[in-house]
Order: structure tokens, then sequence, then C-alpha cells
């Protein structure tokens, strides 16, 4: 009965120990996984940053064009003898070259349509 409990008393001990020094582990190693996942969280990859670009630029893209379809139509009154349609095309045109200079990138594809 004695050595039965010597065994229970040496296999719990080593079990318990385990126990502690896993919880022991868990306490030290905590602070390193939070602040790790922090980081992961206030940091954006280069796809992330990448496709955060990409969705600008279609934006503004997309702005360019609704900017330029008004500018042509105002541009055509204009030739018409439409004076308020002139002021307009320019104030449009003031537009379009602030976008352009914001958007180093759409300069260059504005330049490459107009060279085809």
């Amino acid at each position: 009965m004695r050595g039965l409990s010597l065994i229970a008393l040496t296999l719990s001990s080593t079990l318990l120990g385990g126990c502690l020094v896993k919880a022991a582990a868990d306490v030290v190693t905590a602070p390193v996984r939070v602040a790790s996942k922090g980081v992961d969280l206030a940091t954006t990859s280069q796809s992330e940053a990448d496709e955060k670009r990409g969705r600008e630029l279609r934006k503004a893209e997309e702005e360019l064009g609704k900017l330029n379809r008004r500018y042509e139509d105002r541009l055509e009154d204009c030739s018409d003898g439409n004076e308020r349609a002139c002021d307009e095309a320019r104030d449009i045109y003031s537009e379009i070259q602030m976008l352009l200079e914001s958007n180093p990138a759409l300069g260059e594809a504005a330049a490459t349509l107009e060279g085809n």
C-alpha cells in the first residue's frame, strides 16, 4: 500500500510539475505573443499597400474620365459661343490639372493615351 502511494505521489508530482512548467512558459511568452500580434495589426503588408494604391488609382482614373467628358462637353458649347460654358471649361481644366498633379501615375497614363 505504501508503495502504491509513493508511485501515485511521484506520478502526480511529475504531471503537476509539467503543468506548472507549461503555465509558467505561457505566462512568460504571453507578452511576446501580444506584442507580435500588435505589430502584425499595426503594419501593412506590401500586397495590402499595393491593393490600396490600385483602388485609389482606379478611383482617380474614374474621376479623370468624368472630368474629361464634362470638359469636352463644355468646350463644344464654348465653341458654339456660350461664354458661361467657356468659363466652366476653364474651371474643369484646372480640376483636371490638379488631379493629374496629385496623381503622377495618372499623368503618365494620360500622356500615353494622348500619344496614341
